[in-house]
Order: structure tokens, then sequence, then C-alpha cells
């Protein structure tokens, strides 16, 4: 392949054919298969390979180029030559041979060189050509090839020079000249004064084929975007790093702009994007970068499929072809009902749903929301069991906690704290930054099983409410401490047990722990650990404390790294375990309620309580309890997690309901409930607004919003109804509740109700005493089958089981003459009638 063609061509008409050009012109034909169908074929894509077919080398110093926009099999061109004549030859010459095109040349008067040459696009045998200035010649010269190929049709531009020139519509032609301006011109207006605008911008014109009112032009390095009705200045200027070589608009996509710098292995595209603000069109243009193929030096020049779709093909300096297709920006969309929809191309959405195998490796709080609400999570009566429903152990312990730690809201509905926390129990909460907790009394605990320096610990009744709270066992009471260390090693934890008998100075205890636990296989090293515990020594310069503080930072299980740092701490300096991150919170604050003073207890719980609540830690409502401040815990959480579900649940479950008026929980619940409604959970919503109900018991129940109401008056027929209830009520005493009297015409206006039309009785049904709060609730106000009921489309009706007697058997309304099928139109009869049975 020759290294100086510059310019490579699709056919209009030929979608798996294209021609490179420079002294030569190369016809290719495309292939798309991996396999090279012929030896003389090569790779211009993982998919396509190319052919080459015919090769025209009797034309001289070729110019320009143009395709013929037919749909004959042969593949006609004009080639614009430096002398200005118009050469036109085709690839098989047997049908422009018949027709004469084939060979002809079209010659200007003066000789000059040909810039630019297009073929008109609806009448296919016009073409123009642009010519360099003459003095005495016109140098836009209209031809018809086949009529009159000996002279021009029409001659524009006297005394010019024209730089590049497109059709713009069938008898419209956009031409760059004098390097000055552009110009509009048509053809059917001979010399009239065409429109015209003033810019150096006069090179590569380009017309967008999906709006023939916008053009694009270059000049050295800046890109130009006309509406030619607004010829005053152009609506998108933008500058590019190098002078632009090539501008083309994408036939298969809107507002697509392609631009090739010179010396460039990348082509610019330009997405236009078109807005109307105000009264005003404001245009825009995002750009990208894409690079066909790994080109090893620049491109020389590309051109888009004129079919298919953002694929384009183009041509490196040294000659290798690439076959390149522009992917679409994707664009992402998340519907409430959590469906990923992502666009494919210009035409194609796919949709991804949460039953795609894919949403089982996304942890996306939103999926486990929705899961969660269809497994009823938090309405659960016993709040362990919202727990179990959670699925993460966080939340687990938190319910879990809530549901050991219950009090009795009915007792203690007037209390801001309904599950009080360790602050206020230590009567820490809202107090002053300096404030320190009650006096606690200092005793001093012997070890058990060896003999050593007893340890020093804090006790007051405060401490003692505050580790219940943290679910240890009371202090001084050895039976309850075995059994809660033997309790967590059934439950799987045996170094939380054994740090947990460690910390209440069973050090035997926690060595036994270790040995069963590394007997039944679950972790290799507790036996050395066991080994190392029973080498204990209190004394400060002991080898056993030399050796276990620098390597106790190597074990991995934050139970035993906490264990050993209790064991070597220096002058009751217990922050390695009070700031140990891994171990659970519980048992870090039941750790400083043993063994921290007043003072120094004081300032870990108001520190702890700080960190905690920052990092949106929802085991920091142990310190908080459900107060004002563990609002504030669960806003931090909410802001980190987005779980707004188990936020609202465990608000409304736990919290006082006077806290539960505060602004923010109200957003909370609201932003919860449009969250159901948005994923169609209409039975979640209603069961979380009764249990929302009842726990807002200080709230007014709505005002009655749907009433029966009068056709001639417009007022309402229950209200009268109740007052006439009450005066008889209060007259008759409580004896006669249950009497019900029956009303056929409005009690205002005296004007009849409407008649069933079964029946073609006035309707009205009994009306008791539960609406004035006196009946019971299992007894019913009035039969079913005497309420009212009616269409809403043709506003027919009667009593509900006259109506339902008649749409057994018949199809359309019972009035005369109303054609109406009423309870076709209800959503509930199709169902019914599908499934043969009451839905």
């Amino acid at each position: 392949m020759n290294s100086s063609r510059m310019d490579i061509l699709w056919a209009p008409s030929h979608p798996d054919k294209f021609v490179t050009w420079g002294t030569d012109i190369y016809l290719y034909e495309v292939s798309m298969q991996r396999e090279m169908p012929k030896p003389s074929s090569f790779r211009i894509s993982a998919f396509a390979s190319a052919n080459l077919v015919s090769t025209i080398t009797n034309l001289q110093y070729i110019k320009c180029v143009a395709i013929h926009p037919h749909t004959a099999r042969e593949i006609l061109m004009a080639a614009g030559l430096a002398n200005g004549k118009v050469a036109l030859t085709a690839f098989g010459p047997v049908e422009f041979d018949a027709k004469g095109l084939s060979g002809k040349e079209l010659s200007p008067k003066h000789a000059r060189q040909c810039n630019a040459v297009a073929w008109n696009p609806v009448e296919r045998s016009l073409l123009v050509s642009g010519l360099d200035k003459h003095r005495g010649d016109h140098s836009v010269l209209l031809w018809d090839a086949v009529k009159s190929p000996q002279k021009p049709v029409a001659e524009f531009g006297l005394s010019e020079v024209i730089h590049s020139l497109a059709w713009v519509q069938q008898n419209v032609i956009a031409v760059g000249m004098n390097n000055k301006n552009i110009k509009i011109i048509d053809i059917r207006e001979g010399a009239k004064v065409v429109p015209s605008t003033s810019t150096k911008s006069v090179y590569g014109i380009a017309v967008d084929p999906h709006n023939d009112k916008h053009i694009a032009s270059c000049f050295e390095n800046q890109i130009t975007i006309w509406d030619i009705r607004n010829f005053e200045k152009p609506i998108v200027t933008v500058t590019q790093s190098k002078p632009v070589a090539k501008l083309s608009w994408c036939p298969t996509r809107h507002n697509l702009l392609g631009t090739l710098n010179r010396d460039s292995s990348s082509l610019c595209l330009y997405d236009v994007q078109h807005a109307i603000v105000g009264d005003e069109e404001e245009t825009a243009a995002i750009e990208r970068f894409v690079t066909p193929g790994q080109a090893e030096v620049g491109l020389a020049s590309f051109c888009w499929h004129p079919q298919h779709e953002n694929r384009l093909i183009a041509v490196s300096q040294s000659g290798r072809i690439h076959d390149y297709t522009v992917a679409e920006r994707v664009t992402l969309n998340f519907s409430p009902s959590m469906h990923l929809v992502r666009t494919v191309g210009r035409r194609t959405l796919k949709v991804i749903d949460e039953s795609n195998s894919m949403y089982k490796n996304i942890d996306d709080i939103a999926n486990k929301m929705k899961q969660r609400a269809l497994s009823d999570y938090g309405l659960m009566a016993d709040l362990k069991e919202n727990g179990d429903l959670a699925n993460d152990e966080g939340l687990k312990r938190l319910w879990y906690w809530l549901g050991n730690h219950q009090t009795n809201l009915s007792e203690e509905s007037s209390s801001e704290n309904s599950h009080p926390g360790v602050r206020s129990v230590l009567k820490l909460e809202g107090s002053t930054p300096n404030a320190t907790c009650p006096r606690s009394d200092t005793v001093y605990i012997p070890w058990n099983d060896i003999n050593t320096t007893s340890a020093c610990t804090y006790r007051s009744e405060e401490r003692k409410e505050a580790l219940q709270l943290c679910g240890w066992p009371v202090q001084g009471s050895r039976e309850e401490v075995i059994q809660f260390i033997n309790q967590l090693e059934e439950d799987g934890f045996p170094t939380r047990a054994a740090a947990i008998a460690i910390f209440h100075l069973h050090i035997r205890l926690a060595i036994d722990l270790l040995n069963r636990s590394a007997s039944k296989g679950a972790q290799g090293s507790l036996q050395i650990v066991a080994m190392a515990l029973s080498g204990y020594s209190d004394d400060k310069s002991s080898i056993w404390r030399d050796l276990c503080q620098p390597t106790k930072t190597n074990l991995n299980d934050p139970n035993l790294r906490a264990m050993f740092a209790f064991l070597t701490a220096d002058k009751e300096n217990f922050d390695s375990v009070l700031y140990e991150s891994g171990m659970a919170v519980e048992d870090r604050v039941a750790f400083a309620l043993t063994f921290l003073s007043d003072l120094k207890l004081s300032e870990y719980i108001s520190k702890l309580t700080t960190q905690l609540t920052a990092d949106g830690d929802l085991a920091g409502l142990i310190l908080t309890g459900t107060s004002i401040d563990g609002l504030d815990l669960l806003q931090r959480y909410l802001d980190i997690t987005g779980d707004i579900q188990s936020v609202c649940m465990l608000v409304m479950r736990t919290f006082s309901a006077s806290l539960m008026q505060n602004e923010r929980v109200q957003d909370w619940l609201e932003a919860y409930r449009s969250l159901l409604n948005s994923w169609k959970l209409w039975t979640q919503r209603a069961l979380f607004d009764v249990e929302l109900s009842q726990c807002q018991t200080n709230v007014k129940q709505p005002k009655q919003q749907v009433y029966v109401s009068c056709n001639f008056c417009g007022k309402s027929i229950s209200a009268f109804v109740n007052n006439v209830l009450r005066n008889r009520m209060a007259r008759l005493g409580s004896s006669s509740s249950n009497n019900k009297f029956k009303i056929s015409s409005c009690p205002n206006c005296r004007k009849p109700l409407p008649r069933c039309a079964i029946c073609l009785v006035h309707m009205g049904t009994p009306s008791g005493a539960r609406s004035l709060g006196r009946m019971p609730q299992d007894e019913k106000l009035s039969e079913f089958s005497s309420w009212f009921t009616w269409c809403q489309t043709c506003r027919h009706g009667g009593h509900v089981n006259h109506m339902s007697q008649w749409f057994r058997e018949h199809q359309e309304c019972p009035v005369t003459a109303c054609t109406c099928r009423c309870m076709s139109l209800d959503a509930v009869a199709p169902l019914r009638n599908a499934s043969g049975s009451k839905r």
C-alpha cells in the first residue's frame, strides 16, 4: 500500500466497500468474519478484514474526491484535479459506459486547482466543484454530468477562491471562500444576494445530516458550528491544541461531530447539546477522545459509515486501516423499584432487576431494605426477632440488647429515655463536661487460684445497674460469673469468654477454656496462648512480662490482645484494653465500670460516646440509650449507611412518644413511608402505619375525609345523623345504643336520596352508635349488603347485595339505555374471574 494516500471514504450505497486515495484510488471490500477469506486480505478489526478489489492509476494530481450516491452495483467517482478538471471514473465501467459517464472530464474555462467537489444528494446527475481564484472567471461551477457535461449549467463566485463547499439542501450550497466568509448559495436564485457571514473559519465545511440548518467549519485549530438561520455568530466555538485536518458529522447519530487534528493518533468527538433556557437556545459541546486501533503514528483521515451505527474507518499516515465502532456513553438510572436501566446504543435499553443473579454480588442497602420489609422486619412483637431478620451482626446485637432491657413503656410514658443507657444510669446524661459519676467504693479483689497482688476495683449501685445494661454479671457473684462465661463458650465465643474470665480474675478458668477450645479445633494457637497464661506473674521485672508486652500485638484476636494488655498494664493504665476497637463495646464499657475510678470513668464514657457517634456505630446506643443523644447517633448512622429502615424501626419501637414528635424523626418516618410506596409495598406500608399509630398515642386522629353528601345541597348526611344519635342517646340512655334508624332523604334539604337501580327504593343505611364510640368494636354498624355502591363511570348504582346479584348474570348496567359494563371496569373483577374465587 502506498504511503502517500491521505483520505478514506465509505461508499454511500455500498455498506461493505470503501476507497482510499492519494496518488491513486483503491477500492476495498470488507468481509465481516474472523477468518480472512483470501490471501490478499488484511485485518482491519477483530471482526473484519478487507480485500483489495480494484485500482485506478490513470489520474494525476488528485486534490479531492466524491463518490456518486447512486444505488447501482458499480461505484462512480468524481475526482477534482490540480488543473481544475473533474474526472469521472468508475470501478466496473459496464453500467456507466452505457450512460457515457465513465472517463468523462468536466473542464472549466481557465485552468486552476479544484479544491472541492460534491454530488447533489437528490438530483444525482448534478455535481458542484469549487476552484481557485481566476480574475475573469467564476469559481463555483454547477455541472449536469448527464445532460450538459461540456459546460456548467450555473456559475457563482466571480473572481473568488473556494476553500470548501457542501450541499445543504437539494438546491442550496454552503461555500467557504476568500479566506474571509461563508456564503449560502441557492442555485435557483442566480446572482441574487445570498446569506453570508464574515469568518476565517471557511475550511472543511460539513452539514449535519440530521439538521441541515447546522453546519461546521474550521480554521487552523478552531472549530465553529453555525446555524444558517442566524449567521451573525456561531452557536458553538471550540479550540483544539493542533490544527484541524478534517470535520465530519456522524450520519447515524444525532449531533455527533467527529474531528481529526493534524499528526494526532486520536479522534475528537463532540456531542453537541441544545437546550432552551428561558426564551433563548443555548448550545454546548461535550468533548471525548477515541483512538481507532493502536496507531503507532498519526492518523491521516477518517470517515463515518453511512448506515452502521457509530462505525467509522480511519487510515494512518503509514497506510494502516482501522475499522472502529465508537462506544456510546453508557447512562445509568436506578429506579425506586430497584431496576438498573442502562443504554445500549441509541435504540436499546437493558434492564436488570433484583431477580438477576448480579444482585447477589451487590451489597446494596436498598435491596436489603426491600427484602427486610417483605419479612416484616422491625414489626415483630419480640424485639429479638427483628435482630434475626436484620442479616447484620451489628443490628442483631442491638435488637437483642433492646429486647433484653425492654422497659414497660406504659409505666414510663413520661420518660424521655424509654431504654436508658449507661450515661443515664451513671447520671452523666446532659451534665457538664467536668462532671463525674456518683461516688464509688474502692474494693480490692484477690485473684482466684493464684497468689498475687489483689486487683483494685470500684463498686456502686449505679455501676451495678450499668453492668447489667452491658450484660455482665453483678460484681461479687462468683456463680453468676462462671455461668455467664460458660454460656459464652456454649454460644461459640471462647476467646471472649476467656478474656472476661481474666477480667474477673479467674485465670485458671480462662486457661481451661482455651485448652478445651483448642482440643475442639477452634484455633491452633489457643493452646499456645493457654500455655503463655499459665506462666503469668505480676512481677514488673519478670521475663514473662518482658516477653508478652512486645508480642501481644501480633495476636489476631482482639479479645486475646485485650486480655494480655490487662495482664501487662502498668499503674492501672488500661488504654490498650479500653480502646481495643475489635472488642465489643459492651465489654469495654463493662471493663471500665469495673476498673476505672470515677473521674477516669466519666472521661472515658464521654470520649467513647463522641467517638461512636462520629463513627455511626449503633453499639453506642448502649451509652446514649433512646435519648435525644441517641437521635444524633442514628442520624450519623443513616448518613453513612443509608439504612432509613432500621433507623425508623428503632425509633418507632424503642424511643418515647415525645421524642417521636421530633422534626428530624418525622422526616425519617415520612421518607421511609415514601420509600415503601415507591416499591409498591402497600401492605408493608399499611402495617408500618398501623404500628406507628399505636406508638404515637398522643397524635390526634385525622378528621373524616370521606362522607356521604347530598346531590342537591352538598351537605354531609352522616354528620347530621351523628348529631341526631347523640341527642337520642342522651335522652334514652346507653341501653338504647343498639337502636338503629334509617333515613332515605337528606336531613338538611329533605330531597330524596338516589334510588337503587334494582329495587328502586331510596337508598339509606342503618346508622348505630359506633360512630359515637359507644358500640363494641366486634358489633357491626350496618350490614355490608345495605351499603351504597356505584359505578365511577356511569354513576349508577344501588345496594351492594342487589348490584352483586345483578352482575353475576349480566354484563351491562341495570339502568335502561345505559351500556356501561360497570363490573368489567373494576380491577377486582378480572382477578376474581381469573382465579375462580374471591381475592
